[in-house]
This record gives structure tokens, C-alpha cells and sequence, in this order.
């Protein structure tokens, strides 16, 4: 008899803990006040529309005042709702997991919550106790040194055999840079490409010049500055996987001499470089934390050294909303994380010593929500040949799709963004 493979991802799929996700009598108690709720909804859509179909097999358009985009949603009953009001995004996750509103195309949805965040307001975020619940429990998955390599195991360890599945060859887990305007013709793997040197080019790299790369993933970055710069590159991750990979992938192509990886916290890092990358980092670290990784490059560059950092932005009119309601996000994909708005991302640089230079800033927000919306057509490829490895069931498949479209619609809707900008130490 053949042993089933032992599940993988389940910790994600728990890590919500049940807790805060709405429940059935709710439904049935506040069900008088839900036709409010989507006069609510309705009012708050400035632009694009929602058609839904409700419990009673009514239909109602929400919005549609303005052009935007048009999401299709059946509720099946009115759970969704309660869960929505009370636990957020956490909430409305769980009830699509279990099946209480579908959609065609969920993306839209994310789309319209976040380009409407304004008029919306709180709406879509958890609320009294509930919020202040998961916010407490958030709060003990903080980025400290001994919980730093827990979280960054939690997604980053399901295995290098599970993101080959659906990442470009290039193995970046980051946004990709298209040429504009963005076309199907241009493959992913060359906006990746793009991606890199544009980062490092802000560097001024030379034969010899020492680079550090805060968060090196499977090392397609060192290899790059390695082969096409000619620096001498070290990577360091907390991700065993990835350290792992990264060190054969150097390997295969000859450059072990000019490029190796650590596994070391970011606040460890020993010496001096002249030049520091870091690519969509600054985010994992956690608000408690961004001190401490400014002063972390600011120690680590030369006087007159540089750092390309590319990172994911929040919206600062929101900012202080979204930092006190941890988020499906935070929840069950990057415990410990939070985004960054420019406003804090810059204080925090310039209070570190390092000189903010806002003439660099480039803001290409649209390229990830094209860059997700390939790696979820390769992960659904992937699902659909059955080449995912053993052991990822479906309730797993069913959560890493909705975190690509929810991320998909996110960045469409322009409340994030993702950004690259150059620091120097005077």
C-alpha cells in the first residue's frame, strides 16, 4: 500500500487559529441591517460597480456611477457580510475558502475596495474587539531576533520545488519591470531582468566593488551583479531553502569567487560595502523594526556609499488604519510584515544618516499587478497539470490563489505601489 505524502502549508492554513472570522448565529442576528451595510458599499463606490446576486436570489448593483472595474459576485448567504464588517480581510477569506460567496473573477473585488479606500473608509477592515484581537496576536509574531527566522521559514521555506513550479526561470519573487507601454509580447523572465539592473544600476558599480544584498532570495540578483558588474557579492537570507539553492545556482555558473550567501540577520551583518541592495525587504521587517534596518545599512555602507532598495509603498492617507488591523496579508502569508508608506520610509532613512534622493524615486505599481497576475496564470498551470509537489492539498491551493489575487487587485487599485529609491551615506 502506497504512504500518502505528508501535507505541506498546512501552518498557513492555520495560522488564522479560527479566531475572528465571523460566525453563523451573527448572520442570523444581523440580518435586518445588511441591505444598510450595502446602501453603505453602494454610497462608497465612486468608481466601478459591483453586481451581486443576494441570498434570496435578488439582484443588485452597487456603484457604477463612474467607469472602473465591474466584479461579479453571488453571496450564498449572509455570512460573508458579517465576516467582512467584523474581521476584514481575514474574514472574507474565510468565507470564500468555505465556499459562502464566488466569483468568476475575485480580482476586481480587491481592485475596487482599494482604488474606493477613500469613501470606503473602514469598511473591509476588522472591527471592536475582533480587530484588537488579531492585532494582539499579530503582535507576538513580531520580527525579533528569535521569531525573525520562524516567519521567514513560515513562507519562504515551503520548498524551492513548490515556487519552481510558477516563478519565472529567474526565480525572482518580486515585481517585474516592463517595458511600457506593458505587453504580452515581453516575457516575464526579461521584465525580471530589467527589474535587476535598473536596481543596480543606481550603484555605480565597478569590477571589484563590494555589494551586500539585504534578503538575496535564490540569488538571481548576486548573480547578475557577479557576472554583468563584476562585484564581489554577499547575499544573506534567513531562509535555509533558499541559501541553499542560491549556493548551487552560483556554483553552476563559475562564480563562487564573486558571490556567496549567509544565512545572518540583517542585523548582524559585519563590515563595510560599498554598495547595498535590497529588494521588497524593508516591508518583512515590521514597523518595530525599521529603525533598526536603516541603521543596518547605514552601518554597512562606506562614507559616499549607495543602497537601490525596491519596496512595497502604502498609501499614507490609509496608513494608520491599516497598521492597526492585521490583515489576511500579516495573517496567513508574511507573519510579522507590514508595508511601508514613503512619508515613514523616508524619516526612518534620513534619522539612520542616509540622504533620501527623491529626484530617483520610480513608482511602477501596475507592473506587479501584471507581474502577480502571470505568476498566478503560471500557478493555476501548475495546479491544472498536477505538478505541483505531493503534499499540497487543495485547501492550500485554494489560499496561495486568493493571496495572488488579493495582492493582483491590490496593487490595480493604486493604495500600494511598488517603488525603487537610492540612499547615500554622506
Amino acid at each position: 500500500m502506497n504512504a500518502q505524502p505528508p501535507l505541506r502549508g498546512q501552518h498557513l492554513l492555520l495560522a488564522d487559529r479560527r479566531f475572528a472570522t465571523g460566525a453563523s448565529w451573527l448572520a442570523r442576528l444581523l440580518s435586518p441591517g445588511f441591505q444598510r451595510l450595502l446602501d453603505t458599499i453602494d454610497r462608497g463606490l465612486e468608481e466601478g460597480a459591483i453586481e451581486a446576486t443576494l441570498p434570496d436570489g435578488s439582484f443588485r448593483v452597487l456603484g457604477g456611477r463612474k467607469p472602473g472595474p465591474v466584479a461579479v459576485v453571488e453571496l450564498k448567504n449572509w455570512r460573508p457580510l458579517v465576516r467582512l464588517v467584523t474581521t476584514g480581510s481575514v474574514g472574507w477569506y474565510r468565507s470564500w475558502a468555505e465556499g459562502e460567496w464566488t466569483s468568476p473573477d475575485p480580482v476586481p473585488i480587491f481592485d475596487l475596495f482599494m482604488r474606493n479606500r477613500h469613501p470606503l473608509g473602514e469598511l473591509g477592515r476588522a472591527q471592536g474587539p475582533l480587530r484588537l484581537f488579531n492585532l494582539v496576536l499579530h503582535a507576538f509574531r513580531r520580527n525579533s531576533r528569535a521569531n525573525a527566522r520562524k516567519n521567514i521559514a513560515f513562507h519562504y521555506d515551503l520548498g524551492n520545488d513548490f515556487y519552481e513550479q510558477w516563478l519565472d526561470r529567474t526565480m525572482s519573487y518580486s515585481s517585474a519591470l516592463f517595458a511600457e507601454p506593458i505587453s504580452e509580447s515581453e516575457s516575464l523572465e526579461a521584465a525580471q531582468h530589467r527589474k535587476v539592473s535598473a536596481l543596480l544600476d543606481r550603484l555605480d558599480l565597478r569590477p571589484g566593488s563590494r555589494l551586500l544584498e539585504i534578503g538575496c532570495g535564490w540569488g538571481g540578483l548576486a548573480e547578475i551583479a557577479a557576472a554583468g558588474y563584476g562585484a564581489d557579492v554577499t547575499g544573506i537570507t534567513l531562509s535555509v531553502e533558499q541559501k541553499a539553492y542560491a549556493d548551487a545556482r552560483i556554483a553552476a555558473a563559475g562564480l563562487s569567487d564573486r558571490a556567496r550567501f549567509e544565512i545572518c540577520d540583517y542585523r548582524d551583518v559585519p563590515g563595510q560595502f560599498d554598495a547595498v541592495a535590497s529588494v521588497e525587504m524593508v516591508e518583512a521587517v515590521g514597523e518595530e523594526y525599521w529603525p533598526a534596518y536603516m541603521e543596518a545599512i547605514a552601518r554597512a555602507l562606506k562614507p559616499g556609499g549607495r543602497a537601490a532598495i525596491q519596496y512595497i509603498d502604502i498609501d499614507d492617507a490609509i496608513f494608520e488604519s491599516y497598521r492597526t488591523d492585521a490583515d489576511f496579508i500579516q495573517t496567513y502569508i508574511f507573519p510579522g510584515g507590514m508595508l511601508i508608506s514613503e512619508s515613514r520610509f523616508r524619516a526612518a532613512a534620513e534619522k539612520a544618516g542616509l540622504r533620501w534622493e527623491q529626484q530617483s524615486l520610480h513608482r511602477f505599481g501596475l507592473h506587479y499587478s501584471e507581474t502577480l497576475r502571470r505568476w498566478r496564470e503560471s500557478f493555476d498551470r501548475a495546479v491544472a497539470a498536477d505538478t505541483l509537489p505531493k503534499g499540497f492539498d487543495e485547501a492550500f491551493v485554494k489560499l496561495w490563489r486568493f493571496y495572488l489575487m488579493y495582492c493582483e487587485g491590490g496593487f490595480a487599485g493604486g493604495g500600494i505601489d511598488v517603488v525603487q529609491v537610492t540612499l547615500v551615506k554622506p
